[in-house]
């Protein structure tokens, strides 16, 4: 048998650094994706220099295209980058962060699956991470919502329009990464503990929990169409 080939766009940290860990692990060849270089250099060794690395501007579909005809033919490919913007009350956001929100997220979503399908596998798949906030009631969420929403929505079209190529995704709760990096550490820390609180498991995310979920979905290969929600039960106990 082969070895899978696994594309991590948005590999060099939180849950794609997380993913390609256990991919690696797994026994997967994994290529990380990202913008910044010194990131993709970092990642790697971090990783023990078990991983290739690719650097690619999702955002721009030359810089996209470029990259994933360098890395050439794989099996598998993760969508693991997203954007903060256009979060806040619906009455006050801001509709050009809402659309900055779209700009780096849905379209560069979009854009990557569909510069990858020449080089995907026919019996693949696509991971797209979109947010718990694509599925729940969350006031303040409107507008960063909406754009996590439009990823979430791709997968059931996408998985019926490119079978037998599997279309997946997974929707995270609040996690402990980068991410929540534009809040101070006391914020950051407040805003961890009232979740928590709000969770089934009394606990917030980690990015190895939204990691294995992703490489589950890559392994099953029953599994096309699904949005996982992996929010520790929230959304049940809100």
């Amino acid at each position: 048998m082969s070895v899978l080939h696994t594309v991590i766009v948005g590999g060099s940290s939180g849950i794609g650094l997380a993913t390609a860990r256990r991919l690696l692990d797994a026994g997967h060849i994994v290529t990380i994706a990202g913008r910044n270089a010194r990131r993709l250099e970092q990642a790697k060794a971090e990783l023990g220099g078990r991983v290739r690395s690719a650097v690619m501007d999702a955002a721009d579909r030359e810089s996209t295209k470029d990259a994933l005809a360098a890395i050439g033919p794989f099996d598998h490919i993760v969508l693991a980058f997203g954007s903060s913007k256009g979060a806040g009350a619906f009455a006050s956001v801001d509709a050009a962060e809402v659309r900055k929100g779209f700009e780096e997220k849905v379209f560069p979503h979009f854009a990557t699956a569909q510069a990858a399908l020449p080089y995907l596998a026919r019996q693949g798949s696509i991971t797209f991470i979109s947010a718990v906030t694509a599925h729940a009631a969350m006031p303040g969420t409107a507008g960063i919502g909406a754009a996590n929403a439009a990823v979430a929505a791709l997968v059931r079209i996408l998985a019926a329009e490119l079978k037998p190529l599997r279309v997946n995704g997974v929707s995270p709760g609040v996690t402990d990464t980068p991410w929540w990096d534009f809040l101070t550490r006391e914020v950051k820390a407040s805003a961890f503990a009232d979740y928590a609180a709000a969770t089934l498991v009394g606990r917030i995310g980690t990015a190895d929990d939204i990691a294995q979920a992703i490489a589950f979905l890559i392994s099953c290969s029953f599994m096309s169409g699904e949005v996982v929600i992996c929010d520790g039960g929230a959304r049940l106990a809100a």
